[in-house]
C-alpha cells in the first residue's frame, strides 16, 4: 500500500511513478498569466458595485433587481465550477481554461450593451458560465506546474490575486464610470481576455487526468436549481414577506433540491462533488472559514459601495477610491499570512483573520445618518486586513488536503465554496437591508396618496426614494430624502452587525475544528504520490 499511487489509493487503477521534473520552464509567467485572468474574473464579482446607482438611474432598476444582475453571475459561477473543473481534469486544463476566457469575454460584452436589468442579469449569468471554467483551472494548473516547495509561494500569490481583484473591483469601476459609460466596467474585459487567451496558446502547457470521471450534468444542473431557488426566495422576501407562499415555497423547494444533490453526489458512481474530501477535518474546517469571509466581504461591499454613493454623496470615482483601503491593507497581509503560518501555523493566522473581519463589520454596525467617512475608514481597513489574513491559509489548507490527480476537482470546491458564499453574502445582507429599509418607510408613506410609480420606486431602492425627493424639492423633498438615508443605514447597521456575528461563529468553528498544521499520514494530500508525474501530470501541447 505505501508504494501505490493516490489515483491507485482512491479506486482508480495504479499509475506507475514517472521521473519528476525539477523544474517546468517559465513557471513563473505561466503564474503571471494565470493570475491576471484570475483576477479580472474576481474582479468581476465587485467592479459592477459602483455602477449600481447609476444602473438604478439609467434602466429604473430596484433593489431587488440590482441583487440579481450581482448574483446571477456568482449562481451560475458557483453551480458550474464542479462540473466545469472535473470537465479540466478530462479533456485538458488548458483548453477549458480558454474556452472560459472566451465566453467570459462575450459575456461581458453583450453585458456592456444590455438595455434592461433582464437582459443584463441573463447576459452576467452567461458571463459566469467561462468565469467557472477559468477559476478551477487557474488553480489546477498552478498545482501541477510548481513542485510542493513552490506551490505554497505561488498559492499565496493566487490567493493575493483573487482577493485583490474583488477588493479593487470598486476603485476600477469608478474610474470607468468617471470617464465612460457604465457599460465600461464590462468591455474593460474583452482585451485583457484575448491577451490572457494569446498568452495561454504560447507558454500554458496542457494537463489533464486520463482516469478522471465522466461529467456529472445532473449534479451540475441539481446545484444551479437549488441554489437559484434559495437566492431568489432569500432575495424577494423583503418584496412579498417572508411567509408569502410563493417565498415558502421557493426556499422549501431549495432545500429539497439541494438534498436531492448531495443525495445524488453521495451514490453517483462519478459524483462533480467528492464528498470524501469533507471526512478530512482540515478540508472542511477551512472550506468553511473560506466560504464566510466572501459571505462578509461580497455583502459589505455590496451594501458599502451604495452607502458611500447614496448617504455619503459620493461619486462613483470617490466611493472607490474610499473602499481601496480595503485593497490597500489585503494587498501587505496576503503574502503576510503565508508567512506567519510557517512560524505559527495555520490556526491562529486564521483565527486572528476572522476576528479583525468580525471587528471590522460590527465597527460598522454603529454607523448613523450623522456619521461619515472617518467613522468607517477603521472598519475597511480592518475587514481587508482580516481577508487577507484568513484566505491564502484557508486555501492551502483545502488545496493541501486533496489528492494531486484530483486537483481539478478539490480547486473547483473551493471555488464554488467562494462563489456560493459570496452569492448568499449579496442576498442574505442585502434583503436584510431592503426588509429594515422596506419596514421604516412603509409607515411614512401611509399618509400620502402618492401614485404607484412613484410609491414603487421609493420602496424599492433609496436610489430610487432620493430620485423623487430630488424631483419633489424644497422641505418635503428633503424630508424624505433624510428619511430614506436613515432607513438604509439602519438596514446596514443591521446587515453588518448579523454578518458580524456570522464571521464571530466562523472563528469559534476554527479554534475547534481546524488543525494548526497538517498531520503527516492524516491528509489525503500526504498519501504517496506516485503517480503524481504520471499522466496526470503536465502535457506538452
Amino acid at each position: 500500500m505505501a508504494r501505490m499511487g493516490a489515483a491507485s489509493l482512491l479506486g482508480g487503477p495504479a499509475t506507475a511513478a514517472a521521473p519528476r521534473p525539477s523544474r517546468v520552464s517559465g513557471r513563473w509567467a505561466i503564474l503571471a498569466v494565470l493570475s491576471v485572468s484570475l483576477l479580472i474574473v474576481s474582479l468581476d464579482t465587485t467592479i459592477l458595485n459602483v455602477a449600481l446607482p447609476t444602473i438604478v438611474r439609467d434602466l429604473n432598476a430596484s433593489s431587488s433587481e440590482l441583487q440579481w444582475v450581482v448574483d446571477a453571475y456568482s449562481i451560475v459561477f458557483a453551480g458550474l465550477l464542479l462540473v466545469e473543473g472535473t470537465l479540466g481534469d478530462r479533456v485538458g486544463r488548458k483548453w477549458v481554461f480558454m474556452g472560459g476566457l472566451t465566453v467570459f469575454a462575450a459575456g461581458s460584452a453583450a453585458c456592456a450593451w444590455s438595455s434592461t436589468p433582464e437582459l443584463l442579469t441573463a447576459f452576467r449569468a452567461f458571463m459566469g458560465v467561462g468565469a467557472a471554467a477559468v477559476m478551477p483551472s487557474t488553480l489546477s494548473i498552478l498545482t501541477n506546474v510548481f513542485s510542493d516547495e513552490e506551490r505554497t509561494t505561488a498559492i499565496g500569490i493566487w490567493s493575493g490575486a483573487t482577493g485583490l481583484g474583488v477588493a479593487i473591483g470598486p476603485v476600477v469601476g469608478g474610474w470607468l464610470l468617471a470617464h465612460y459609460w457604465w457599460g465600461s466596467v464590462f468591455l474593460v474585459n474583452v482585451p485583457i481576455s484575448a491577451l490572457g487567451l494569446l498568452a495561454t496558446w504560447w507558454l500554458v502547457p496542457n494537463s489533464k487526468n486520463p482516469t478522471s470521471k465522466a461529467p456529472d450534468p445532473v449534479g451540475g444542473v441539481l446545484s444551479v436549481a437549488g441554489m437559484a431557488m434559495l437566492l431568489w426566495g432569500i432575495i424577494e422576501a423583503p418584496n412579498r414577506t417572508w411567509t408569502s407562499p410563493l417565498v415558502l415555497g421557493a426556499l422549501t423547494g431549495a432545500v429539497v433540491i439541494l438534498l436531492a444533490f448531495v443525495l445524488w453526489e453521495r451514490h453517483s458512481t462519478h459524483p462533480m462533488l467528492e464528498l470524501s474530501f469533507f471526512s478530512n477535518r482540515r478540508f472542511s474546517a477551512a472550506i468553511s472559514a473560506m466560504g464566510i469571509v466572501i459571505f462578509a466581504l461580497m455583502g459589505g461591499l455590496f451594501i458599502l459601495t451604495q452607502y458611500l454613493q447614496f448617504s455619503l454623496g459620493y461619486s462613483a470615482l470617490q466611493a472607490g477610491l474610499r473602499i481601496a483601503p480595503i485593497a490597500g491593507v489585503l494587498l501587505v497581509t496576503a503574502p503576510l499570512s503565508t508567512q506567519l503560518v510557517r512560524f505559527i501555523g495555520t490556526k491562529p493566522v486564521v483565527f486572528a483573520g476572522l476576528g479583525v473581519i468580525a471587528a471590522g463589520l460590527l465597527v460598522v454596525s454603529k454607523t448613523t445618518i450623522h456619521g461619515d467617512y472617518m467613522d468607517a475608514l477603521p472598519a475597511f481597513i480592518m475587514i481587508g486586513g482580516g481577508t487577507g489574513l484568513a484566505l491564502a491559509p484557508c486555501t492551502d489548507a483545502v488545496m493541501g488536503s486533496v489528492p494531486q490527480e484530483m486537483a481539478g476537482a478539490g480547486s473547483a470546491t473551493n471555488g464554488a465554496f467562494l462563489q456560493t458564499g459570496g452569492a448568499l453574502g449579496v442576498a442574505v445582507l442585502g434583503s436584510l437591508m431592503n426588509s429594515r429599509y422596506k419596514g421604516h418607510m412603509s409607515p411614512l408613506l401611509r399618509g400620502y396618496r402618492a401614485p404607484t410609480a412613484i410609491h414603487d420606486a421609493i420602496m424599492g431602492s433609496l436610489g430610487g426614494a432620493l430620485e423623487i425627493a430630488q424631483h419633489i424639492g424644497g422641505a418635503l423633498g428633503a424630508g424624505l430624502a433624510a428619511a430614506a438615508r436613515d432607513a438604509f443605514t439602519l438596514g446596514m447597521d443591521l446587515s453588518c452587525q448579523v454578518a458580524g456575528f456570522v464571521v464571530i461563529a466562523a472563528a469559534i468553528l476554527v479554534a475547534a475544528f481546524l488543525p494548526n498544521r497538517p498531520r503527516r499520514g492524516s491528509e489525503v494530500s500526504e498519501q504517496p504520490r506516485a503517480a503524481k508525474w504520471g499522466p496526470g501530470r503536465v502535457h506538452s501541447g
